[in-house]
């Protein structure tokens, strides 16, 4: 067992967990930092399997919410109309992720200039949306329209891109709608649910044969790491947002961008 490759997991293992629900993309960052240590990662089976943790530590913190509706579903139209719009918004990034996901894995995955143009974008996108904002109509995620969670629904295909992040494109979305700073937030982890969920299962029957031994401890402490720091970042955000907003996640993704142009084109990485 190497310890250096035990400590590389762990370094992406507190990455992913940080970066997952942050509107900032983790994907970006994960191929960013494991091309920058050298981690090497044949077929993705590391990131694929380390981002469930991201998955279940969101499902932890939201564990109440998440019983109530399955206990609900029988008997309370609340619970009913919630997981319909889950669902609902949930389609139209699996029905593309199901056509593209080898393309955007095969090929997407191995632009990192892609990525650098996909946060300086967002960024901007992020800055002008805080800048001129929407009229807001929604302040409890519980409470969207069915047709806006389709349309944050539609906004979360784009994240397929490495580098737009799920969790900006879904946020930038719910704003744009008409949600709030914390509902766009919250709306964001509710649907990251069974997005991620049906991502990580999509994507273990595509990376299973290339899980072997020797690469079982590395993916247990990138787990527990993703874990650990998924559920310790996703509240402070959620309190910075309400009171701060999301310009500062815009620029730190256009410094970011445009730290990894220069960084291309000096072929440095």
């Amino acid at each position: 067992m190497d310890l250096l490759d035990l400590a590389r997991a762990a370094v992406l293992g507190v990455l992913q967990g940080l970066t997952e629900f942050l509107p900032v993309s983790s994907t970006g960052h994960l191929l960013i930092a494991g091309r920058a240590i050298g981690y090497d990662d044949p077929g993705g089976v590391f990131t694929v399997m380390i981002q469930l943790g991201s998955i279940l530590a969101i499902m932890w913190l939201y564990r109440q919410r998440i019983i109530d509706v399955v206990l609900g579903l029988r008997t309370k139209p609340d619970a009913r109309r919630f997981a319909l719009m889950l669902f609902l918004s949930f389609l139209p990034a699996a029905f593309v992720g199901l056509f593209a996901n080898s393309y955007v894995r095969n090929e997407l995955y191995l632009r990192l200039d892609i990525v650098a143009w996909a946060l300086i974008l967002g960024g901007f996108a992020m800055l002008a949306i805080e800048k001129w904002p929407p009229k807001i109509e929604v302040k409890d995620a519980a409470d969207t329209p069915i047709w806006r969670a389709v349309g944050v629904g539609v906004f979360q295909t784009l994240a397929l891109i490495p580098g737009v992040s799920r969790s900006g494109a879904t946020i930038f979305g719910g704003l744009a709608l008409g949600l709030d700073r914390r509902a766009a937030a919250e709306f964001s982890f509710f649907l990251a649910m069974p997005t991620m969920m049906a991502a990580f299962v999509l994507d273990f029957w595509t990376v299973k044969d290339h899980i072997t031994p020797d690469r079982i401890a590395e993916i247990a402490v990138g787990f527990v790491f993703a874990f650990i720091s998924a559920a310790l970042v996703v509240k402070p955000f959620l309190g910075f947002v309400t009171r701060v907003g999301f310009a500062p996640f815009g620029w730190y993704r256009i410094v970011a961008g445009a730290a990894l142009l220069g960084v291309l084109a000096l072929g440095w990485m």
